[in-house]
């Protein structure tokens, strides 16, 4: 009878192992599944954007941007603009005085007049010399004297309206004019200040032709395409950014022209200026700093 209970025992234990092991095997089954499910969706997973890191600066488009200097030496007469003026293309916005060249221009336009006079004076006498020579009454001596004396008062009423229009040229460079319409950005000097030529004066830029120009380094080149969309960002605006498109890539890599506000980055490397398109107006001032990043 002992035998027996101790037989069946023996097959209880037996049977509760096998079901201990069905249980484990189940759950390392559930937890393996689970895993691979886990792998399996993160593998489907759209790999994170990777983003190409730059500093630029917001500048006006070609010939949006314009600094007029004194094209003559004198003292500024007149300086009509502030900074933030709105101008039209064609409005005075200084003037340099030039009484000197406006006299001799006078004087010149007195001498054109005078000049004339003597013209009609040597064409008469030409015309009578060529008279009195056909009927044989003065020599043709004094014929050439009076074609010489017209052709000369000629000659000299051209040098005098070429010296006319010189003083005329200068007198008019003394008066500077918008050549766009836009706004005064900058101011460089004040009335009553004597200025030589080639002096800056004042530059007006057209504030609704802007765009980023980013600094992205040489071995970044090859990531940037056009079209690609980018994000802007600047100091002071914090959690805003402002959307933008790659619109235009050089060919040629140039020396860094702005130190970079991250310290780690090297400073002597060469770059890519890559030029961006704002996609909505940018709250930002012309020269402004920002950082980019641009889609790869």
């Amino acid at each position: 009878m002992g035998a027996i209970n101790a037989l069946k025992n023996r097959k209880s234990l037996i049977a509760l192992a096998f079901l201990g092991l069905g249980v484990a095997g189940y759950e390392w089954h559930q937890v393996r599944t689970e895993g691979l499910v886990a792998t399996a969706s993160a593998s489907e997973r759209k790999p994170e954007r990777k983003l190409v890191l730059a500093e630029g600066r917001l500048a006006a488009y070609p010939g949006a941007e314009i600094t007029l200097s004194a094209e003559v030496s004198g003292r500024v007469t007149k300086l009509t603009v502030r900074e933030k003026d709105r101008v039209k293309a064609g409005d005075a916005l200084a003037e340099i005085d030039v009484a000197v060249s406006r006299a001799a221009l006078n004087e010149a336009y007195v001498r054109v007049r005078e000049s004339d006079s003597d013209i009609e004076y040597f064409k008469r006498e030409k015309a009578r010399s060529q008279q009195l020579f056909s009927q044989n009454v003065v020599a043709q001596a004094a014929l050439d004297k009076s074609v010489h004396d017209s052709d000369g008062a000629e000659r000299r009423r051209t040098s005098l309206l070429a010296s006319a229009a010189r003083l005329k040229a200068e007198v008019d460079r003394a008066a500077i004019v918008a050549p766009i319409d836009g706004s005064v950005t900058h101011r460089f000097v004040d009335a009553g200040e004597f200025v030589n030529a080639g002096t800056p004066l004042v530059t007006v830029a057209d504030l609704s032709k802007l765009r980023v120009e980013v600094e992205v380094g040489e071995f970044d080149a090859g990531r940037v395409r056009l079209g690609a969309t980018a994000r802007i960002r600047a100091e002071g605006y914090e959690g805003k950014s402002w959307r933008a498109t790659v619109e235009e890539i050089p060919d040629q890599v140039v020396p860094r022209q702005l130190r970079p506000l991250d310290p780690s980055r090297p400073v002597d490397t060469r770059v890519l200026m890559v030029k961006l398109r704002p996609s909505e107006p940018l709250p930002l001032r012309l020269g402004q700093r920002v950082e980019v990043e641009i889609e790869r």
